[in-house]
């Protein structure tokens, strides 16, 4: 079959130049060949602005915020003001957030710390999704080990979870429910202020993997009732290596490093100041252009999904409404996702058949599976993530 990649012309799929700082052009460049960049849900661009928030940091006010001479003062009021920003971003309190490394640490750090706090109290049971991402679905394996029962829900029609699932799983030693914002290979965005509602009602608390809406989709964690977020900075445009844990007031949170008294005395460890500061300054910007990121992107989505429905045995994955602005998910019958792959590749276009996190295993995603789509369709995945 004859993918007519000509269909993915750079000026839907490649972000924004403004995303890239001068000389970039010449690295984006492969044999030749303009690379078409269309993997942003794996990993996106520092933006130059982003950049030239980091860069002081390394050269300049690069004391260390716990010191008590003037140079690390200088980094430790840089450092709060970063973590009100994010706060603000998110509608939380600047005392609500955690810096860590990544998403899938925060998710950890989460996961783990409510299951055992709530283990205390004699409630072992949690409650996630069939189409979860791995760092919360191999968390919830260790703890099976460890004695905790996990219901996994089914995703039903639409590609999605409903908050109904959720209250009918709901047992009287629930401890916690863990369910992604927006899945990261299919797009679907579950109803997660329904699913807050419902869980603020049972008196469980709610966890939601934030890592694709974070700087995409409005997050507002008090009036979705959400206890505990995690996000990760490398996917709105922030540096890797950094993320954050929000853990609503009130919420114990345990030791996840000991040593210092860096994050309350949570995690120790001297903090990664110019990627905090890039991280802060990259969701600020995303925040404020949401809606109109939002519907450009959308409409290039909407075209892109329009061209690709019509290659034959093509069936679009996700939610077909509620769905990523950036996010095309399709499975091509007959079709192995990394032979695709690596045609696009030869066109100079970058894609992804499912996470980056799994990209290295030849099993079809879990995903996939878990919304219906048979072994060997599964295999025929093509994901393309757009950005602003």
């Amino acid at each position: 079959m004859r993918i007519p990649t000509d269909r993915l012309q750079m000026r839907f799929l490649f972000p924004h130049k403004k995303h890239y700082p001068k000389g970039t052009d010449k690295a984006m460049e492969n044999n030749g060949k303009k690379i078409i960049y269309a993997d942003n849900a794996a990993t996106t661009a520092v933006s130059p602005a982003v950049l030239e928030a980091m860069l002081p940091y390394y050269t300049e006010c690069y004391g260390n915020p716990s010191s008590l001479y003037a140079l690390g003062t200088a980094a430790k009021k840089p450092l709060e003001e970063a973590r009100a920003k994010v706060a603000k971003c998110l509608g939380a309190e600047p005392n609500e957030i955690y810096f860590t490394s990544c998403g899938s640490e925060s998710d950890n750090w989460a996961i783990k710390g409510a299951a055992h706090k709530m283990l205390k109290k004699g409630k072992n049971h949690i409650i996630t999704s069939k189409f979860e991402h791995h760092a919360v679905l191999h968390t919830l394996k260790k703890l099976e080990k460890e004695g905790f029962e996990v219901t996994y829900l089914d995703v039903r029609k639409g590609h999605n979870v409903t908050a109904q699932q959720v209250k009918d799983a709901i047992r009287p030693d629930t401890c916690l429910v863990t369910t992604m914002y927006a899945n990261n290979e299919i797009g679907s965005i579950l109803p997660i202020s329904e699913i807050g509602a419902v869980c603020r009602e049972a008196g469980v608390l709610f966890h939601t993997d934030a890592v694709q809406a974070a700087g995409h989709l409005p997050i507002d964690v008090k009036a979705q009732n959400i206890d505990l977020l995690s996000l990760s900075a490398h996917k709105f445009h922030g540096p890797k290596g950094t993320g954050v844990l929000y853990a609503r007031q009130g919420v114990f949170l345990t030791n996840l490093i000991e040593g210092g008294a860096q994050e309350r005395g949570k995690r120790a460890g001297t903090e990664n100041i110019p990627a905090i500061m890039g991280m802060a300054a990259a969701l600020e910007d995303a925040c404020a252009h949401l809606d109109e990121n939002a519907k450009r992107v959308s409409a290039l989505r909407d075209r892109l999904i329009d061209g690709l429905s019509k290659i034959p045995h093509s069936a679009l994955n996700g939610d077909p409404v509620n769905r990523l602005p950036g996010n095309v998910s399709f499975c091509v019958e007959g079709v192995e996702g990394e032979s695709l792959l690596l045609l696009l590749d030869a066109k100079g276009i970058c894609a992804s058949s499912g996470s980056a996190c799994t990209s290295g295993s030849l099993d079809p995603s879990h995903v996939l599976l878990a919304i219906g789509r048979v072994h060997d369709v599964a295999h025929g995945s093509l994901r393309l993530s757009l950005c602003e």
